[in-house]
């Protein structure tokens, strides 16, 4: 009989162990193995709503993403923006601040085969370096947009931001469009191109060129002597300007204090205009 016993004792402190085994592996299982988001989880500064494929699509293609960016996902959730660019051939990172979500972004990468251009980390929007990249997308709300507008008005001129549904407030968006047919609910995609900093005065062979800027909007005149001219026709998109003065047309790349190009119309030839102060 003790025998016995001890055999059903070594049986049930075997058994005992298997499931403690087995416990413990659940314990350590990756989250998205039973993770599943839901419409509407809070998250640190905005609760998370996936944007709908089709708006995603037409992000992206506002952009104009190829092979040779790197974007950049700020709220990244699920992946599907990220990973939509990678398909594309771009380079593209997430930024999101659930570790759940990024988790489960990884998972889903790795399940669309673009895990060798498609990452994501676990980060806060407003720490996280975003100089390095060619596109940013989002999907915030408005008030987050706007504390985040100084920090990508520093970016490098000619990147490109595109936005689901919310606006930079008084920025006002290069393109506008909006997805018809099943898309329902935040629609519309909002795109900028970041304007190069033109504000000031420079000088030029001409005479004194002085540019006020907001945003993408720039105004100004060109005075030579007592004769001042008005800037018509002028444009600023990244870091490539136009205007006319007089009859000439100004084309050219700014450059920090630098900016220059050609002259067409009445007078023909390089220009080169320097900011005062510079």
């Amino acid at each position: 009989m003790k025998s016995m016993y001890l055999i059903r004792r070594k049986a049930l402190v075997a058994g005992l162990s298997f499931l403690a085994a087995g416990l413990v592996a659940l314990a350590q299982a990756p989250a998205t193995d039973t993770y599943q988001p839901s419409v509407g989880q809070p998250g640190k500064d905005v609760v998370w709503v996936p944007t709908p494929q089709a708006v995603v699509d037409k992000m992206l293609d506002l952009a104009q993403v190829t092979a040779s960016d790197f974007l950049m996902d700020l709220g990244s959730g699920d992946g599907r923006t990220v990973i939509t660019a990678a398909r594309r051939g771009a380079r593209a990172q997430g930024i999101e601040y659930n570790p759940d979500m990024v988790a489960l972004s990884q998972k889903n990468a790795t399940a669309a085969g673009v895990t060798a251009r498609a990452s994501f980390a676990k980060a806060d929007l407003f720490e996280t370096d975003f100089s390095s990249a060619t596109v940013i997308t989002m999907f915030l709300l408005p008030d987050i947009n706007l504390r985040l507008r100084p920090k990508i008005l520093d970016l490098k001129p000619g990147t490109r931001i595109v936005s689901n549904t919310f606006t930079m407030e008084d920025w006002e968006p290069d393109q506008t469009a909006t997805i018809a047919g099943d898309c329902i609910t935040w629609c519309t995609a909002l795109f900028w191109v970041v304007p190069a900093k033109v504000q000031g005065s420079w000088q030029l062979p001409q005479g004194g060129l002085n540019l006020t800027q907001r945003f993408q909007k720039v105004s100004g005149t060109l005075r030579n002597g007592s004769n001042v001219t008005p800037l018509t026709e002028t444009t600023l998109r990244g870091d490539q300007i136009k205007f006319t003065a007089g009859g000439v047309q100004y084309t050219g790349t700014v450059n920090g204090d630098v900016m220059q190009g050609t002259m067409s119309g009445s007078a023909t030839g390089a220009w080169r205009a320097t900011r005062s102060g510079a």
